[in-house]
């Protein structure tokens, strides 16, 4: 079959032939700005990517400024770090997804101090000789949750193991049915006992345990710890009934076996101020019998990701020596980090003003309310639609489930998810959520110095959606 010439696949050939060459887009003058921001070969990836968007698109720049636009995108887009600060305004206050707990001022300026040269982070400075990391943090841990000693590791899941691989390993280790739960990212609690070298000893159901069916398990002499599991990210209703670590800690201690905590959120204060009750403190955990408590630095205590181990001096002892204590090793920054996070609860008040996620939970509604008539002032000209709306926030990462803390959104019905979109593509990028037909931006999650970076980017998403 002969195609007349002036088919429309034919066009569009003629227009891929059309197309400039790499080498001449690199020679247009305006090109000297791109070059002069990125090195030669990045350049050279954002045209050819400018050159292949055409091919797929059939539509060219056409003229030297659009081609320039054109590559300039690219280029941003190819230099644009993976990892990027975006403004949380979904409600969820530890959002797993979004990095959980923001550090606080102080944990920031210790982690750049640190980072700007070399430190002690294994070197005794008062002897002059080798030194642990293990050191930095451990008194500090001890005087707020009166441990006899600490230890802190990489992440919570690596502290739980390392526990089980020093105390249980070839051993059994006792759990209630109705605590082998399933964490983020599908991890599950038996998986992970069952990497540590632990093995699982199931009692009770998955509503009622007693104590005399963990007796009955600590009878012979298989077993190697008892394990409690805080039940962090859902509640279990109606006929239930649960053995506590302090009923637990005669028939234990009568067994020669250690009760490992996990208490998951690391939390270092009672929160029933702010209306959050029901979730165990550090401190309270140690005092009801365990030998030792593990929990996550990065959720409720609100600094870094990190494991930390508190507990009886012997237990820690032996998991300091431990091979795998090597493995599960944190970092300089981290440890930077959760020690100045750590001293800020020797003030409770000044804790609660200055970690960010202590704050957040303890915003009042007014507060969030007169925020949110600021915002609409500015966005009003450019949104006539948008709402203040009463919200419900949650603290996420596991801890207080069942909480519905009251909050304030602003609320935008008009094509909602085209909305969402141009708020996540933005720069910052924005992440909200979508309810019934609105978008909603929860205030409670924005700090109060982020506002005028919400704004200008809903205004700019606006602006585009016009």
């Amino acid at each position: 079959m002969i195609r007349d010439a002036s088919s429309p696949n034919d066009q569009v050939a003629d227009q891929r032939r059309a197309l400039p060459s790499v080498n001449t887009l690199l020679e247009l003058r305006g090109m000297d700005a791109l070059l002069a921001r990125a090195p030669r070969g990045v350049v050279t990836d954002a045209v050819r990517a400018a050159l292949d968007a055409a091919r797929s698109s059939n539509v060219t720049p056409g003229d030297e400024p659009g081609w320039i636009a054109a590559v300039e995108r690219e280029l941003s887009r190819i230099v644009r770090p993976s990892l990027r600060l975006v403004l949380n305004a979904t409600g969820v206050v530890l959002h797993t997804n979004l990095g959980r707990a923001p550090l606080a001022d102080v944990a920031i300026t210790a982690m750049a101090s640190v980072a700007r040269g070399y430190s002690n982070l294994e070197y005794d400075l008062e002897s002059g000789s080798r030194g642990s990391r293990y050191a930095h943090c451990a008194a500090l841990l001890c005087e707020l949750t009166g441990a006899e000693d600490a230890l802190v590791v990489n992440n919570c899941a690596a502290a739980l193991v390392l526990a089980l691989n020093t105390l249980a390993d070839g051993r059994g280790a006792v759990i209630s049915r109705g605590e082998l739960v399933e964490i983020g990212g599908s991890f599950r609690i038996p998986e992970i006992m069952e990497r540590s070298g632990a093995y699982l000893v199931e009692v009770g159901t998955t509503n009622r345990t007693h104590v005399d069916d963990y007796r009955r398990a600590l009878g012979g002499d298989a077993a190697g710890a008892v394990l409690k599991v805080h039940r962090s990210n859902f509640a279990i209703e109606g006929f239930v009934a649960e053995a506590s670590v302090a009923e637990l800690r005669p028939i234990a201690a009568a067994a020669g076996v250690p009760i490992i905590h996990d208490l998951g959120s690391g939390l270092l204060l009672p929160l029933e101020e702010i209306g959050l009750t029901g979730e165990p403190t550090a401190r309270d955990a140690l005092r009801a019998g365990a030998t030792l408590v593990t929990m996550s630095g990065d959720k409720l205590l609100g600094g870094p990701q990190a494991g930390i181990i508190v507990g009886e001096r012997t237990a820690i002892a032996a998991l300091r020596g431990n091979p795998l204590a090597r493995s599960y090793r944190v970092d300089k920054l981290a440890l930077a980090a959760l020690e100045a996070t750590l001293a800020l609860y020797r003030e409770p008040a000044r804790a609660m003003r200055e970690i960010p996620v202590l704050a957040m939970l303890g915003a009042s509604v007014d507060a969030l309310r007169r925020r949110a008539r600021s915002m609409t002032e500015v966005i009003a000209p450019h949104a006539s639609t948008v709402r203040i709306v009463d919200s419900e926030a949650s603290v996420g990462g596991g801890a207080f489930p069942t909480a519905r803390i009251p909050s304030v959104a602003l609320a935008f019905a008009h094509d909602a998810s085209e909305l969402e979109r141009r708020l996540r593509l933005g720069d910052p990028p924005v992440v909200a959520r979508v309810s019934e037909g609105q978008l909603l931006l929860d205030l409670r999650t924005v700090p109060p110095r982020d506002d005028d970076a919400l704004v200008a980017a809903l205004v700019a998403a606006l602006r585009a959606h016009s």
